[in-house]
């Protein structure tokens, strides 16, 4: 990926791959003792993988967990709960 993508692999980001059917994802890290593979597979649907301009994409902690979670990154909105009322 250094090459590739001139990412340093070694930083401890976390790298996110998608295969074309857009029902696997890969996620790649170094956790300061060897790289860290996570592989997550959808029986019926397909992970809802935005349409890059770039070959890559910075996403913060909260859109991994909506792609993760099935929501379109891109079109979703975080939702401010703080001080608010629970009935």
């Amino acid at each position: 990926m250094e090459a590739e993508l001139e990412l340093p692999v070694l930083s401890g980001a976390l790298f996110v791959f998608c295969n074309k059917g857009r029902d696997k994802l890969k996620l790649l890290y170094w956790d300061n003792t060897g790289f860290a593979l996570w592989y997550k597979r959808l029986d019926k649907h397909k992970f809802k993988w935005p349409k890059l301009m770039s070959p890559t994409m910075t996403l913060s902690e909260q859109q991994l967990h909506w792609l993760l979670s099935g929501y379109d990154v891109i079109g979703h909105s975080k939702i401010d709960v703080a001080g608010k009322q629970m009935l």
